[in-house]
């Protein structure tokens, strides 16, 4: 009696032409005489090569859909055995004696939360049909349909004894992983997405060509969902409402409102989630103090501020929807910032600063730079707001892509269509090495009554990664330039989690921290 595990690969070839059907079936009891001679043929090198029949028959019966089996032509080709176990237990250093529970599967539970493989083979006439990949993946798609975190198993190493007396099993690893050593098993099994985590040591008794040793190789279900008390509504799909905002003259805060309500209802009239406001909206406010110097009139605006959070928390709770206010001047402390607020719709606020103002906005008005940088939590997710210029730096937006972000939202103002330009590309690059969705939303039109707000250039869009399931050229939806308007767009979330595992290129996971890191500091007092 053996407890065998992992693939076993070689370079022959079964004739395609002889092939009529292959099918994935469940492992049953009267497959066993084949299984036995299968295995006997797979694992020859390996003492007690085959599995018992009543070890097969309690796997059936603790977990059916774990055990499963390719037959080609009605012969079986290969076969894949599985338990599930918390993922403390196959964490932690172990044994495969241990982690099957001294060969009884009492470590089997389904309250766990990580697919543990025992066993995957293909006979040797019929690998080169990629029936491994076959089995590999109906794990997965196991993993994913019981929401468990993910797959593990220990990896055998069969070529190490070859190496043993010059490298240890971490050296090894990394020359297999370098292409420096061919193992075709871990190689393999690298093809298929898994990653290493540890070494075993001792994993599995008599496994004389790896001595002894495994590596635990684990896959990760971006999809797993932890069970919550609460009632939680996580949504895939997020649909954002961009307002490109017309500069006009308004009498009186009431009709700045007036206006902004009639957006908030437009969007929400189409389900959006979110509604996204230009920087300075309000701007239109200070022609009732253009007698005034610039930097005395934006004062002036900024005692708007409190109430205009107000009103917009108070319509996101009505519409239904998460309202980011675009940009407003507020004073704190006698200083002068620009600020927003994420009204959230169940009735929440929270603020963010715009950390890098323009040389014209600190000459002319006198405004400092904030210094508080995070991601907000909401009912779609992580989010990250970055107000116009601060897109333009880099550094930003990859803190919080590490904080977790999938949508960023730039509201911005530019006056000219080069300054325009230097927001729109540096927000579609955000998009792009951070592996998010990025929205930015600007203002139209012109306010000859406002001192240093006289023109300005807009055209607000949604940006996308560049990759398969995206648009080619990562523009997801775009307004048309320097008219009023609503753009409405869906960005699917999960697209992300599929990006970041198995997109073309991985520009967050293939970092080089061993030769540069972005680290946020703590802002001084």
């Amino acid at each position: 009696m053996v407890h065998a595990m992992t693939l076993t690969i070689s370079h022959h070839t079964c004739m395609l032409e002889s092939i009529e059907n292959i099918e994935l079936q469940y492992l049953t009891l009267s497959d066993y005489q084949e299984l036995k001679s299968a295995m006997i043929e797979a694992y020859s090198n390996l003492p007690n090569s085959y599995w018992d029949e009543i070890h097969i028959k309690t796997l059936i019966e603790k977990f059916q859909e774990g055990q499963v089996v390719i037959k080609v032509n009605g012969q079986l080709a290969g076969c894949a055995l599985s338990i599930v176990v918390d993922h403390h237990k196959s964490d932690n250093s172990h044994t495969y004696k241990s982690i099957t529970g001294n060969f009884s599967f009492d470590t089997h539970t389904d309250d766990g939360d990580i697919l543990y493989g025992i066993d995957v083979f293909v006979k040797s006439e019929y690998r080169g049909l990629r029936l491994g990949r076959r089995l590999y993946d109906y794990r997965k798609e196991l993993c994913e349909r019981l929401n468990l975190r993910g797959i593990a198993f220990g990896g055998r190493i069969p070529n190490y004894h070859l190496h043993a007396d010059k490298l240890s099993p971490k050296e090894y690893i990394e020359k297999v992983k370098r292409k420096e050593i061919h193992d075709p098993v871990f190689n393999f099994q690298i093809s298929n997405d898994f990653h290493p985590s540890k070494i075993l040591k001792g994993y599995l008794e008599g496994d004389a060509a790896s001595n002894e040793f495994a590596v635990l190789l684990k896959w990760d279900n971006i999809y797993y969902e932890k069970e919550t008390q609460t009632a939680v509504n996580k949504k895939k799909i997020v649909r954002l409402g961009l307002i490109q905002w017309q500069m006009r003259l308004y009498k009186s805060l009431d009709e700045v409102m007036q206006q902004a309500e009639y957006f908030i209802d437009a969007v929400s009239g189409y389900r959006s989630d979110f509604a996204l406001f230009p920087e300075f909206f309000n701007a239109p406010l200070m022609a009732e103090n253009n007698h005034l110097s610039e930097s005395a009139a934006i004062r002036e605006l900024a005692k708007h501020t409190e109430e205009i959070v107000q009103r917009f928390s108070e319509l996101a709770i009505s519409y239904n929807i998460n309202v980011i206010t675009g940009s407003m001047p507020e004073i704190k402390n006698d200083l002068l910032y620009n600020v927003g607020y994420l009204c959230k719709r169940d009735g929440t606020a929270e603020r963010y600063e715009k950390l890098h103002v323009t040389p014209d906005e600190a000459k002319v008005w006198g405004m400092q730079g904030g210094s508080e940088l995070k991601t907000f939590d909401t009912d779609c997710g992580k989010i990250g707001i970055l107000i116009c210029y601060d897109t333009e730096f880099p550094e930003l937006g990859r803190v919080l892509a590490d904080q977790g972000m999938d949508i960023l939202f730039v509201p911005f103002l530019t006056d000219t269509q080069n300054g325009y330009s230097r927001v729109r590309h540096c927000a579609q690059a955000r998009a792009i090495e951070n592996e998010c969705y990025v929205a930015i939303a600007g203002s139209v039109g012109n306010l000859p009554k406002v001192h240093n707000m006289d023109i300005q250039f807009a055209q607000s869009m949604v940006f996308t990664p560049c990759d398969f399931s995206f648009p080619a050229n990562g523009i997801k939806a775009e307004a048309t330039a320097n008219s009023e308007m609503i753009l409405i767009a869906d960005v699917d979330i999960d697209l992300l989690r599929e990006l970041n595992q198995f997109g073309s290129v991985n520009n967050l996971r293939d970092r080089r921290k061993d030769l540069f890191e972005i680290k946020q500091k703590k802002p001084t007092k």
